[in-house]
Parts: C-alpha cells; sequence; structure tokens
C-alpha cells in the first residue's frame, strides 16, 4: 500500500486578497495625499493671511486645516463687529423694516443691505474655508485607512514558515 502525502500550501484566496488590500490601500494612501497636498496648494494661491487679533496661528498663511480654522472663527468675529453682532438671517429683518420706514432706495435701506452684504460674504468665506477644513480630514481619512489596507494586506501575505507548516502537516 503506497502513502500518499498531500503537500497544502497557503491559500490562493489569501494571497489574492492580501495584494488587493495593498493595491487598494497604496491607493487610498496616495489619493489622501494627493488631496491634502491640492487643497493646502488651493488655499496658498488665494494669498490668506490670519490675521493679527486671530486667536491662533496669527500671521500665518492659510494653507492647513488649523489656519484655515483660524481665518473662519477670525473672519466670523469680523463680521459680527461690523454688524452689530446680528446674522445675515437676522438682518433680513432689518432691511425689510429700513425699506418700510424710509424707503426702497432711502440711503438707510442700501446701509442695512451693505450690512447684510457683508454678513452674506462672510458667511460664504466661511463656508469655503469649512469644505476646506473637512476636504483635509477626509485625506486624511482616506490615507490612514489606506497604510492600514497595505498592512493589513501585509499581514495576509503568506510566509516561508507558513509553507514549512503547511509541508509538515
Amino acid at each position: 500500500m503506497s502513502q500518499q502525502t498531500t503537500t497544502k500550501k497557503p491559500g490562493l484566496y489569501r494571497t489574492i486578497s492580501a495584494w488587493i488590500m495593498i493595491v487598494i490601500g497604496a491607493l487610498m494612501l496616495i489619493g489622501g495625499v494627493v488631496a491634502w497636498f491640492a487643497v493646502s496648494a488651493n488655499l496658498r494661491v488665494e494669498n490668506m493671511t490670519v490675521p493679527g487679533d486671530a486667536s491662533s496661528n496669527a500671521g500665518k498663511s492659510v494653507a492647513g486645516p488649523m489656519t484655515a480654522w483660524s481665518m473662519q472663527t477670525t473672519i466670523h468675529k469680523h463680521a459680527l463687529a461690523a454688524t452689530d453682532g446680528l446674522t445675515y438671517a437676522e438682518l433680513g429683518d432689518s432691511v425689510k423694516a429700513a425699506k418700510e420706514e424710509f424707503g426702497d432706495d432711502s440711503p438707510e435701506a442700501a446701509a442695512a443691505q451693505g450690512l447684510r452684504n457683508t454678513a452674506m460674504n462672510a458667511s460664504f468665506l466661511r463656508g469655503s474655508l469649512f469644505t476646506s477644513i473637512l476636504a483635509f480630514g477626509v485625506s486624511a481619512l482616506a490615507a490612514g485607512t489606506g497604510v492600514i489596507g497595505v498592512l493589513g494586506g501585509a499581514a495576509l501575505l503568506p510566509r516561508k514558515e507558513d509553507e514549512a507548516k503547511a509541508l509538515e502537516a
């Protein structure tokens, strides 16, 4: 009677899964890093500098999430100071009241509308900066997930000792 030995090598499925994880992880890592630098470069093009009265990052170029946060906070502070603490929505009532009391084309209505436009521009700028802050976060998440994918895939790759154990079995 002949004895038949079978050799068991680590599964092809495991190897393919490992390489898929590594490739996708690498692409996510690269994409996250590229996105981070693209957002940073686009902020730099705007030549914004955090004002001197900012609570943090004063005088720095807006090019990252922390400086973008400082800039939007300072814009909000300045807008509220210019509008006596009123927001864009609240200034709508002021414009309406000025038009009713002084007429649509009055200097008072124009001044109230000017304050509302100031608040609106500040709101738009803050929204844009919040979008860049979010983009930094998403790019960091993608890069971090990519690192986890590469490391997880590398951990799944068969090792020589795995093959040796399979041969012993």
